[in-house]
């Protein structure tokens, strides 16, 4: 197979689409078990998505969101599905741009901003659903939620990324 080719970045692309989704799998079920305030998660998918925003680009990455927004939707039903689209759509954008002119910030620190504001999009999307904001009163819960699993998922990537350039060694070094 040719380097970079398409079919190659295309089999890459569906890899990390599964992982993503896997792991956002696993995850809903152990919060499920936990006693979490509404709308807590890890976000543990969140190092797929943005190692694919590092290592392949932002078309990929928003790709891999949409799968794992579509997946939501198949299996946790619609309000979860669109809260799952608002919040990666806006997560992965802001990721991208971050990456892109925040040379200096750390995937800690990326994943941060990028988390709260996925909180956000999401309270956003919430409350124009149910037409009304009462949703809002959480938005401490899922900044502090969103700042400390940030810091956690941006960690985690760090410490993956050189196995990961590993297991695919054609992509991009971001």
């Amino acid at each position: 197979m040719k380097k970079n080719s398409p079919a190659q970045r295309a089999a890459i692309t569906g890899i990390l689409a599964s992982l993503a989704i896997a792991t956002a799998f696993l995850e809903r079920a152990v919060c499920a078990a936990l006693p979490l305030p509404p709308g807590v998660r890890p976000g543990l998918s969140n190092i797929i998505v943005t190692f694919a925003c590092t290592a392949m680009g932002f078309p990929y990455a928003l790709g891999i969101a949409a799968v794992k927004s579509a997946f939501t939707l198949l299996s946790a039903g619609v309000w979860a599905g669109i809260l799952s689209f608002s919040g990666g759509m806006i997560s992965v954008t802001a990721t991208a741009l971050l990456l892109r002119y925040a040379k200096k910030l750390s995937y800690a620190g990326v994943s941060v901003i990028s988390a709260c504001l996925h909180n956000l999009s999401q309270l956003f999307a919430v409350s124009l659903l149910s037409g009304s904001g009462a949703y809002w009163y959480l938005a401490p819960v899922l900044l502090l939620s969103g700042a400390g699993f940030g810091l956690l998922t941006g960690t985690a990537l760090n410490a993956v990324i050189p196995a990961l350039r590993k297991l695919f060694p054609f992509i991009k070094k971001g």
